[in-house]
């Protein structure tokens, strides 16, 4: 099992939690953006720096994560990318994206999209607290747990 976080949009506390995580596990984790993005360090964590451009970090990671691997986006185009390729997904708040849920999230993206074009204020994302920090460390665990089972489940 590998790590992969699209670390421009993940806040620190969440880099945190993914860090000491992989470190727990022995899990590699790549921190993926287009420019170097702080978090802690040890032998399990890689930044990749990838061109800037759009989508090069999301190329990334759909390229090389598998479904064997979990990654963390808050980004709902790459996570359903990702859920297609059949990647476990969870984003920052530790909602986990699924092939049940991803095209729900994706419509209602959308049509606050429009809405937002259309000059139509649209709600904004609720702050990001203890709360939210604690619900993606719970989901994050759980999936960590039920990949890591899988994987001893097949050897």
């Amino acid at each position: 099992m590998k790590i992969f976080v699209d670390s421009d949009s993940c806040p620190s506390q969440v880099r945190e939690i993914i860090v000491k995580a992989a470190e727990r596990t022995k899990s590699l984790s790549f921190f993926v953006a287009n420019h170097k993005i702080p978090h802690g360090t040890n032998a399990y964590t890689h930044d990749i720096i990838v061109e800037e451009g759009k989508d090069k970090a999301d190329d990334y990671i759909v390229s090389h994560a598998s479904e064997r691997d979990i990654a963390v986006t808050r980004d709902i185009l790459l996570a359903e990318r990702l859920v297609a390729g059949r990647v476990a997904v969870v984003n920052d708040r530790g909602t986990q994206y699924t092939a049940e849920n991803i095209r729900e999230r994706v419509s209602i993206r959308n049509y606050m999209l429009e809405l937002a074009q259309n000059g139509l204020k649209t709600e904004e994302a609720t702050s990001f607290g203890k709360k939210e920090l604690f619900q993606f460390a719970n989901a994050f665990d759980a999936l960590i747990t039920r990949k890591l089972k899988g994987e001893k489940d097949e050897s």
